[in-house]
């Protein structure tokens, strides 16, 4: 990719990104520093990307899994110095502004928000879904039903909610 191609990628991209995996981790601040620091490692690889082969997705991964790694320091910088004596403590409730779906999605565990978001705000097909997570497609359809009904429950929502869509 060129640094042209790139910079229209990154144009056309990085909103789409940010709300993405806020939507996943449930901190504003913290998606755009994962999506801009995914951003810097595709530049980084920016020969070796083809933009017919969802680069899109390889930078959501890549800023998705930031975001996790940075969660976990904190959590780790959370724990006493010696857990056996002390008892664990919580973290912090997410930063997650008032949004009623930010607040459903935060409830949600991790691999049943990261499929919700996958399948329904980026638009991904099941397969699709599977393929950025690794995980088999019918533990996508299993995380995308549980998502939803949890969903539906936070939300005060008794109507029917959707099947997935086909591969």
């Amino acid at each position: 990719m060129d640094p042209e191609t790139f910079d229209a990628f990154y144009t056309t991209s990085f909103g789409r990104l940010v709300g993405q995996v806020y939507a996943m981790c449930g901190n504003f601040t913290e998606a755009q520093d994962c999506v801009q620091e995914a951003f810097v490692r595709a530049w980084d690889k920016r020969h070796t990307l083809d933009p017919d082969l969802a680069p899109e997705a390889w930078v959501r991964t890549v800023a998705y899994r930031l975001a996790v790694s940075r969660w976990r320091r904190a959590k780790r910088a959370l724990q006493p110095p010696d857990r056996a004596k002390q008892p664990a403590r919580t973290p912090a409730e997410p930063d997650v502004t008032g949004i009623a779906l930010a607040r459903a999605l935060a409830g949600l565990p991790a691999e049943q928000r990261r499929a919700i978001v996958l399948h329904h705000l980026c638009d991904l097909s099941v397969a699709e879904v599977a393929r950025e997570v690794g995980a088999p497609e019918g533990t996508i359809k299993a995380r995308l039903s549980r998502g939803r009904a949890a969903l539906a429950a936070q939300l005060g929502n008794d109507d029917p909610v959707p099947t997935p869509r086909a591969a």
